[in-house]
Parts: structure tokens; sequence; C-alpha cells
């Protein structure tokens, strides 16, 4: 994970309360409050942003033939039989 190119980033004023909270998840997973942010901040960025999944779904679901409502219904109560 980490290289020779690391970058520093300082983030200024951080309300006491969620500085304490970061301290108190940092205690209770037994790590300094610069490993907890770090990791933190990892899977933040690790993650697809909300727009780009939605827009994948919206784009699959274009390719899916269109629902027939009471046939899905009947399909369902077909099932509990």
């Amino acid at each position: 994970m980490h290289n020779d190119c690391m970058t520093t980033m300082t983030v200024r004023n951080i309300p006491p309360a969620v500085r304490n909270t970061l301290a108190a998840n940092a205690a209770r997973a037994g790590q300094s409050m610069q490993a907890y942010v770090l990791a933190v901040l990892t899977e933040e960025a690790s993650r697809r942003p909300h727009a780009d999944v939605i827009a994948e779904i919206r784009a699959r679901a274009r390719t899916m033939p269109p629902l027939d409502g009471p046939a899905v219904a009947a399909d369902l109560r077909a099932d509990r039989r």
C-alpha cells in the first residue's frame, strides 16, 4: 500500500466532536489516529461514486424487456402455492 511517493495532507478546522469520534474509533480499532484516518480515506477512495452505480443500473435496465405487471403478479401467486 505504501510507496516512495506518499503525500501529506493537512485538514484544518476539524470540530472537536469529529476529532473525538475519530480518536475513539481509532482506539477501538487498536490503531493510531493517523492509521485509522488513512484507512478511512483509503476505503472511501476505493468506492465507486453513487452516480456511476446508478448510471450502470439504468443502462442495464434499458436492455431488459419491460415488466408485465399482471404476469408478474400471477407468477408470484403461483410461487406461493
